[in-house]
């Protein structure tokens, strides 16, 4: 019995010691994830130069007086001016945010420190903190260098007022953010630089001076710019001599560098699937409607109803285009249905020159609108289809912006619905009121102008029905 029990009291022993060396094991384990999730990846420097990205010129003066400030810093210091902490490229997605960033590391020959905001969003408490700790030490350590925070917005998002929640990890994470910008001495020569989509999303204490200093907005590029970035793309490539820079740079209007490169790419891919040596001017006009309106189906209309309604509704929007802004140019009207789901689709770019105005904007509404209108008009209420899908969506958010952000209504009282909205918490039940009597207006106009002209749109539609195709010439010619 004694005996039994000395074995017992031996057996607990050795299970208590057991459990204990698994506590002890994974907490050492625990320890070591921890440790290793707060390293994160990260580029450590960048060959790039001001003169591999092309356009953004403004930008690109902005940033040399950057560079010139890590290079030269006695210059400065002579004046005793310091260097900006901070540096927020802002713009519309594939402008060149990254790119810029990169060059100014790659200009200024020092380290380039490249993490996203997500990569500080965690589940862990206190891991995104840990990680923005780290990554900062590890800048001071290298002297002269670059942080590059892309995608900001994911860890500097704006707090409501009276936030007190000091436990929320994203706090944590932005306050560990500001804490480390608002430690760095003004002669170490490490900068801050980073990107986002949505400047209006961050929070006050981002951009304060002292933080970011320095905001500079990375806009769509301009003919010029286009045809710069258009120009060093094909560089890169095998291409004939009928592309015309010009023209490339009139289609591409509203395209950031992003789409461009990708407009190219496209084309080299077109070039060699026709076991072509070099890419022509045709290879960038297919690649480009191919990227706007999607490829084009090989089976065409085996329904005859279909192809009719869709010759009609690509009439109605190519004959109000040339109708009311005969400036614009039609490239292609067409009824062939693409990949991208679109039975038909007009392509017009406009005028480049023309300002955007309450005018052009009630006009574009009406463009938006006069495919359903022809398909109400020659077919009837009752027989209208579901092919203006994508033109309602469209509409309705263009009149919401005539409204709500341009404040082009009569009724609007110099007013943006969207920040009384945010500033008040109300719904905005007047907006919603005020565009629907602008759109109803424009609808009703665009009815009487296809009433009055249906002679003109028969005449668009039986040539989309013979050839399924058409170009400007043929609508200067018919309108």
């Amino acid at each position: 019995m004694n005996s039994m029990n000395t074995y017992q009291i031996i057996a607990i022993i050795g299970v208590l010691i057991f459990i204990v060396y698994l506590i002890f094991k994974n907490k050492k384990s625990a320890q070591k994830e921890i440790n290793n999730l707060n390293e994160i990846e990260y580029s450590s420097s960048s060959n790039m130069k001001f003169n591999d990205v092309a356009g953004n010129y403004e930008a690109k003066e902005s940033l040399l007086e950057i560079v010139d400030f890590i290079k030269n810093p006695e210059k400065y210091s002579k004046l005793n001016a310091r260097m900006p902490k901070g540096v927020l490229l802002y713009g519309t997605p594939g402008t060149g945010k990254t790119l810029m960033a990169k060059a100014l590391a790659g200009e200024a020959g020092v380290p380039f420190y490249a993490v996203s905001g997500s990569d500080f969003v965690q589940v862990y408490a206190g891991l995104g903190a840990g990680r923005i700790r780290n990554l900062f030490k590890k800048a001071k350590k290298s002297g002269k260098s670059v942080i590059f925070i892309d995608e900001i917005d994911a860890i500097g998002k704006k707090r409501t007022d009276g936030n007190m929640r000091g436990s929320d990890e994203g706090d944590r994470t932005l306050n560990a953010l500001l804490a480390e910008m608002s430690g760095f001495s003004e002669d170490s020569g490490t900068i801050v630089v980073a990107a986002t989509n949505r400047i209006d999303t961050l929070d006050a204490a981002l951009l304060r001076p002292g933080r970011f200093d320095r905001q500079i907005e990375i806009m769509l590029p301009d003919k010029n710019a286009r045809k710069d970035i258009i120009k060093l793309y094909l560089s890169k490539k095998n291409v004939s001599d009928d592309i015309d820079l010009n023209e490339i740079a009139d289609l591409t209007v509203y395209f950031s560098g992003a789409m461009i490169e990708n407009l190219i790419n496209e084309s080299t891919l077109l070039a060699i699937r026709e076991n072509s040596e070099k890419i022509n001017n045709e290879h960038i006009q297919k690649a480009y409607l191919e990227i706007l309106a999607g490829s084009e189906k090989k089976n065409l209309h085996e329904n005859k109803a279909q192809k009719i309604v869709t010759s009609y509704h690509e009439a109605g929007h190519a004959f109000i285009s040339k109708y009311l802004m005969p400036d614009n140019k039609i490239i292609r009207v067409s009824i062939i249905p693409t990949s991208k789901g679109a039975g038909g689709y007009t392509l017009s770019i406009p005028n480049k020159e023309e300002v955007v105005t309450k005018s052009r904007i009630k006009k574009q509404l009406a463009v938006l609108m006069a495919g359903r209108v022809a398909e109400e008009i020659f077919f009837g209420k009752e027989n209208i289809t579901t092919g203006a899908q994508n033109d309602i969506e469209r509409a309705t958010s263009l009149a919401v912006d005539y409204i709500s952000k341009y404040g082009m209504d009569e009724n609007s009282a110099f007013i943006n619905f969207g920040v009384l909205s945010e500033k008040l918490n109300i719904p905005l039940t007047s907006v919603e009121q005020s565009v629907k009597k602008l759109t109803v207006e424009i609808y009703d106009e665009v009815v009487e102008i296809i009433k009055s002209n249906k002679e003109k749109i028969i005449d668009i539609t039986k040539i989309l029905m013979e050839k399924e195709v058409i170009y400007e010439e043929d609508l200067n010619r018919l309108i």
